[in-house]
């Protein structure tokens, strides 16, 4: 199985200012020259790492991570203001033009790869080609099932933890009552529902319990970042229109993709990568037999560092020896 890469350090950073208040950190790692790759996180609100450059060979690929408004270095944190997906799609066409690039290849997954479609069907013409994993549609039918009433059933136990925060008679819409404490002025109360809501989030990930990923979701700043934007964002359907990136697959329908997912995937269930692969003609889907939702699983990081070397083969026209 493939690894990721060894570590490397960034040999550029950049403090971006967009709209007011944010100011973006972004990344440059690997070739100057290479074929230019976007790490576009997940979340909303989850920010990037140092593993998230680790995915492209450094030889081939020049490597620009980013953290989007409101979470990891990106400032200020937490922030809901001038925070919707076109704001995040301006804020990804700006990258690229500050940083003089043509086009690039996409690489996103779980809300990840929802910005990257919206990305690419407002922008085809900057884009190489698409690798997604963890595909999120981010229709009401997905939110349900997640945050109200679905996955709840598989881990009951769990579920428990995360709906411990919203009194009974407020259960029944709890994208809501979180959001009510969320977006409140009692940090107490902000603090508990965002560790409630990260942390259900980092317990489903995995097919098997993982601490450290669990760990990872449950840190209080991230927490914060996690649950506050993704609340604000799922309190607005992401502000997409009705089925709008499967109905809009047409415009970028002649670029090639590649779909990884996990065949239990509880907290974006399978048929989301079944229904964009049917309309897009031009993408591979490939089903992690032995994985759930986290980029971490064996399974799912062998698949996407190895879509990674067949993306840059085919767009750098190498050899398989030489890639």
């Amino acid at each position: 199985m493939q690894t990721l890469y060894p570590e490397i350090k960034p040999y550029a950073r950049h403090e971006l200012a967009v709209q007011a208040p944010h100011v973006l950190y972004v990344d440059e790692s690997g070739t100057p020259d290479g074929l230019p790759v976007v790490f576009i996180h997940g979340g909303p609100g989850a920010g990037c790492d140092g593993a998230s450059r680790r995915y492209f060979d450094p030889n081939q690929y020049r490597i620009i991570t980013f953290d989007q408004r409101g979470c990891g270095r990106s400032t200020p944190h937490a922030s809901l203001e001038n925070n919707t997906t076109w704001d995040l799609v301006a804020d990804l066409e700006l990258i690229r033009q500050h940083l003089g690039i043509e086009k690039w290849v996409l690489f996103g997954g779980s809300w990840g790869s929802t910005l990257s479609l919206a990305y690419a069907q407002t922008h085809p013409e900057r884009v190489h080609a698409l690798i997604l994993r963890g595909i999120f549609l981010c229709r009401p039918q997905e939110i349900k099932w997640f945050y109200q009433e679905g996955a709840s059933r598989m881990f009951p136990d769990y579920w428990q933890d995360y709906i411990a925060p919203i009194p009974p008679e407020e259960r029944d819409d709890l994208v809501s009552a979180f959001y009510k404490r969320l977006s409140g002025s009692d940090q107490i109360a902000q603090m508990h529902a965002a560790k409630a809501w990260s942390t259900w989030e980092g317990r489903t990930a995995t097919l098997r319990p993982n601490t450290q990923v669990v760990e990872r979701f449950s840190e209080p700043q991230r927490a914060l970042s996690i649950a506050r934007v993704e609340c604000h964002y799922f309190m607005n359907n992401a502000f997409l229109e009705p089925n709008q990136l499967v109905r809009d697959m047409h415009k970028i329908a002649h670029l090639p993709g590649i779909i990884v997912h996990g065949r239990y995937d509880v907290i974006c269930p399978l048929d989301n990568a079944w229904e964009l692969h049917q309309a897009w003609p031009n993408s591979e889907l490939q089903i992690i037999r032995d994985a759930g939702h986290a980029a971490a699983e064996p399974g799912i990081t062998d698949a996407l560092v190895r879509a990674a070397e067949q993306i840059a083969r085919r767009l750098l026209n190498l050899a398989p020896e030489e890639a």
